[in-house]
């Protein structure tokens, strides 16, 4: 609908339109110098025989130049097998716990998989004088710095029940009256 409604403001009147700038005079351009003219060139003789000829003082100057060139010597990269890998990643096998089939079978040293993180905070919170920082740091192969971190600034969620509110308790609760 509002396709319909622009095209025919945007047509309309338009033939009108069209012969009314045509008719407009065209704006002359602005003077030229007339030395940027080209014809000033093929008007003087003088000018085309200058530019033409050869000069022999500058021709025996310029059979006097030698250039000589070489290329740098090449350098060779100290880390030129940086595609290939340096050694190999040390891995460990993970401390599986009732996830298995969720996780994974190897990681590298230095770090955790999901199932490992979620476990170790559990273990932390349920008995913490018995998985202490530095123990998990060992069990885990990880820097204690790390492990303080991780112990620091994630918690893990613990799921707590309310008991189920009865009618009689619902009942009991008097609403206020407005009077």
């Amino acid at each position: 609908m509002g396709g319909r409604l622009t095209r025919v403001f945007r047509n309309f009147n338009v033939e009108n339109r069209a012969r009314r700038e045509i008719s407009k005079e065209k704006p002359t351009p602005a003077p030229r110098h007339p030395a940027a003219r080209l014809d000033a060139m093929t008007g003087s003789p003088e000018i085309k025989e200058e530019v033409l000829r050869k000069d022999d003082r500058f021709l025996t100057l310029l059979k006097d130049v030698y250039v000589e060139s070489r290329d740098p010597p090449v350098r060779v990269k100290d880390g030129g097998g940086e595609h290939l890998p340096c050694k190999q990643e040390e891995k460990r096998l993970t401390k599986l716990g009732h996830l298995e089939a969720f996780d994974v079978k190897k990681v590298p040293k230095g770090k955790i998989s999901i199932v490992e993180a979620l476990t170790l905070l559990n273990n932390h919170k349920l008995q913490p004088q018995i998985w202490t920082a530095e123990k998990i740091a060992a069990e885990y192969s990880l820097e204690l710095k790390e492990v303080n971190s991780l112990l620091e600034f994630f918690i893990p969620f613990t799921v707590q029940e309310f008991p189920k509110k009865t009618k009689k308790a619902i009942k009991s609760h008097q609403p206020k009256q407005l009077t």
